[in-house]
């Protein structure tokens, strides 16, 4: 088994809180992380139709044939459970005595709030990072654009961002396209029927594919809902449901006024590269070196890369994209609590002069002058050029 970076996280916050729940996109290691991390506890999965009927028809009488602190899979499936596991925490206030794990977001989240508010940790499990696939310590987010880790990665760029981070096709070895496939539609089928009700699922796919169109550009929903055939409204609902689905990331513009960064539009990501190649119908890691998606698809990884980063440290991300009036742009922005680390991403296994360009214009900034920054880029060399940390893909994640 893969060690996960989260578990030490996950032990730490079940020796503090009484309920600790873990959530996550469907098949992203939720159940193997908890059930490896803390081996002591007992376990029920509510994907069961036994324990979920007994938990529906009788949840005092579900949760009392448990003697210790228990492991709920899947605890959204049975959300009138959230008041009862309330009432037992506030009675008896130990620690871990509830881990819960969800794979909807929305809907999890939403019986938390109305129930176990101030009880309960809340960590976010993505798929496998590029660190936890080569057994490696993360980077140190402080260290970006001052230092650079040198690591070797025994899989080519294309062959990482083509495979993507699911956990199961790592372990059993499995064919990404057919497994993603089989992943996609059951995503359809379960997830987006239970959460929105939706009729049209072929509508609904439609939009996920224009969505993956679009990965790495700004966000213009008025175009995505046309280009789809949907109104408006709609485009904004299924839009927060992918992105609570963990299947999107939203990454917001930096500017000084914050009401700005939340009305401004944001770039849209995949936080899996494999998915997002299923997608775009990209067939092979070889179709992806030429493929006109390329560099978005790069770029995703890398975004996705720094947010589990951050997920995985129990830490909330605080990264943007910025952009001024007059097209100059940063494709990431790191925000250390006043000082910036800005983070140019490009594809490119050759590093040209215009890759700079960016990251000069940001410095030329009042009181920028002197910011670590970083080059991260598709090749396999890692060193210092123009004051800029030039990074490779293996040493980034």
């Amino acid at each position: 088994m893969i060690p996960r970076h989260l578990a030490s996280v996950l032990k730490r916050r079940a020796q503090d809180f009484p309920v600790v729940t873990v959530t996550g996109p469907r098949q992203s290691g939720k159940t193997t992380l908890v059930r490896s991390a803390l081996p002591k506890h007992e376990y029920a999965s509510l994907e069961d139709p036994d324990h979920r009927t007994f938990a529906l028809e009788d949840p005092r009488g579900f949760l009392g044939q448990f003697s210790g602190s228990m492991i709920l899979d899947e605890a959204q499936r049975a959300p009138d459970l959230f008041s009862y596991v309330q009432g037992i925490v506030d009675e008896h206030d130990r620690p871990g005595q509830f881990i819960l794990t969800g794979s909807q977001n929305f809907l999890l989240l939403h019986s938390i709030s109305q129930s176990l508010a101030g009880r309960c940790a809340i960590l976010h499990l993505l798929p496998f990072s590029r660190a936890e696939l080569t057994g490696r310590k993360m980077i140190d987010v402080e260290k970006i654009g001052h230092s650079i880790r040198k690591t070797t990665d025994d899989v080519g760029v294309f062959d990482r961002l083509f495979t993507g981070g699911y956990p199961r096709i790592h372990d059993k070895r499995l064919d990404p396209q057919r497994w993603l496939a089989n992943y996609y539609q059951t995503y359809l089928e379960r997830d987006v029927r239970e959460v929105l009700n939706v009729g049209d699922l072929e509508a609904f796919g439609r939009f996920v594919r224009f969505c993956a169109g679009r990965s790495g550009q700004l966000l213009n929903l008025a175009s995505l809902a046309t280009d789809a055939g949907i109104s408006h409204p709609t485009a904004r609902r299924w839009l927060s449901v992918l992105e609570s689905s963990f299947l999107i990331y939203l990454l917001r513009p930096h500017h000084q006024n914050f009401n700005k960064r939340l009305i401004k539009s944001p770039k849209l990501y995949f936080l899996d590269t494999g998915l997002l190649c299923y997608l775009l119908r990209i067939r092979s890691s070889e179709d992806l070196r030429t493929h006109a998606s390329r560099g978005a698809v790069f770029e995703s990884w890398v975004i996705s890369e720094i947010l589990k980063n951050y997920r995985n440290r129990d830490e909330e991300p605080d990264i943007y994209f910025w952009r001024d009036a007059a097209g100059h742009e940063v494709d990431l922005l790191i925000d250390r609590g006043g000082s910036f680390v800005p983070v140019e991403i490009k594809s490119g296994e050759t590093i040209g002069g215009d890759f700079f360009k960016g990251l000069e214009y940001w410095r030329s900034l009042p009181d920028q002058a002197d910011c670590p920054a970083a080059l991260v880029y598709g090749g396999t060399k890692s060193y210092r050029r123009k004051e800029v940390a030039v990074t490779s893909w293996q040493h980034w994640g």
